[in-house]
């Protein structure tokens, strides 16, 4: 059965960074877009970037263009999220997800296109 677990969330002053990792294991991986989501309490769960298996095409939030990259490892089948000049903003809990069906675009943008979850990692930006 596949899973996806995170890492590399943690606590870190305003303009610091931090990259987050989610590894797929369990069974054969061939997703067609991966995604990173964050929630904060009381909040729908906001898609902060997607990408492409296959092509590599990135989508990237306003809120965070310029300061996060999404990237995957294909060969390692894992996620990436390099966060940069974090805000107390961005403080949430990170999700990555998978989607295993074609959307319209080259990445899927709503979370109910994400049928297989990870469990979560705390990010968390003080001022």
């Amino acid at each position: 059965q596949l899973q996806l677990v995170e890492s590399g969330g943690g606590l870190v002053q305003a303009g610091g960074s931090l990259r987050l990792s989610c590894a797929a294991s369990g069974d054969t991986f061939s997703p067609y877009a991966l995604g990173w989501f964050r929630q904060t309490p009381g909040k729908d769960r906001e898609l902060v970037a997607a990408i492409s298996w296959i092509g590599g095409g990135t989508y990237d939030a306003d809120s965070v263009k310029g300061r996060f990259t999404i990237s995957r490892d294909s060969a390692k089948n894992t996620l990436y999220l390099q966060m940069n000049s974090l805000e107390p903003e961005d403080t949430a809990v990170y999700y990555c997800a998978a989607s295993f069906h074609m959307c319209s675009g080259y990445v899927c943008y709503e979370s109910e296109h994400y049928p297989l979850w990870g469990q979560g990692t705390q990010v968390t930006v003080s001022s």
